[in-house]
């Protein structure tokens, strides 16, 4: 009598390896994204909130926060977060994109002829 092979061999625990190794590698590479973009962070909806902010250099940028009614400008380093200046007038920023509104463009792309429902 033979015996049954066995269910476990070397190919496909090696596939099993290289499945995992790809999967840890996709979930580093969208939270690398997701970093870079800053699409992963929360803005605020409450008394404090960042406006609005602008990239000196990798480590470095000037954020617009607002606190209540007024708005402060500060610094954010490696050195840590430096308070610039309180802005006497505030400033009118345009409304960010709406995520509903993109959610609705998203939909509606995907209705076109020739996209996969």
């Amino acid at each position: 009598m033979v015996p049954p092979a066995s269910p476990v061999s070397v190919g496909s625990v090696a596939q099993l390896a290289l499945s995992l190794a790809a999967i840890v590698a996709l979930i580093l590479a969208v939270s690398w994204v997701l970093k870079r973009l800053k699409l992963g962070t929360v803005r605020g909806r409450g008394e404090i909130a960042i406006i609005d902010q602008l990239a000196l250099s990798p480590r470095e940028r000037i954020v617009l926060v607002r606190v209540g009614d007024s708005q402060l400008l500060i610094g954010v380093g490696a050195g840590g977060v430096v308070g610039l200046t309180p802005l006497v007038t505030p400033i009118a920023i345009k409304n960010p994109p709406d995520s509903a509104a993109f959610a609705d463009r998203l939909r509606e792309f995907m209705k076109r002829p020739g996209s996969t429902p």
